[in-house]
């Protein structure tokens, strides 16, 4: 199958592609605070920039794009042109996140991914959360008074 787009078109579209405040990053946020969660964003001095930042629990969620990172979704399937460029491309990006989390964990912190195409189901996506967070399930008091765990947002 041919690209639908000219080499200029695909070219601006992928370089408007955002490292952060992307869509799923924005929703799995929005998704946490509103579970009354207070967490930090991409902060310095922690290998790969985790996407959010739970300091007092020493946990960092990454949210990745399947295709940028290569999951096993419909959505993480290599482009079928240009396959010499895209492949070591890929594999390179997934290699970046196997050595961060490495490097996260032994520095002590717990990391956990969340994939673009886990958005589409928020009730699992929000257990996933909450037992990544807590060690448990179940909603969380989202009109605490006091951030939970001291984190802010």
């Amino acid at each position: 199958m041919t690209d639908n787009r000219t080499v200029e078109q695909r070219r601006r579209i992928m370089q408007a592609v955002g490292t952060k405040d992307t869509g799923p990053e924005l929703a799995v946020r929005r998704l946490l605070h509103s579970h009354g969660y207070r967490y930090r964003l991409h902060q310095d001095g922690l290998p790969g920039h985790p996407d959010i930042v739970f300091p007092s629990r020493r946990k960092v969620v990454f949210v990745h794009g399947c295709f940028w990172h290569g999951h096993t979704c419909h959505k993480g399937s290599l482009p079928k042109t240009r396959i010499d460029y895209w492949e070591p491309k890929l594999v390179a990006n997934h290699a970046r996140d196997v050595r961060t989390a490495l490097q996260l964990r032994a520095l002590g912190w717990e990391v956990l991914t969340v994939w673009q195409c886990e958005i589409r189901n928020l009730d699992k996506l929000t257990r996933k959360l909450v037992r990544f967070l807590d060690g448990k399930l179940g909603k969380r008091n989202a009109t605490a008074k006091k951030p939970v765990g001291g984190d802010v947002a």
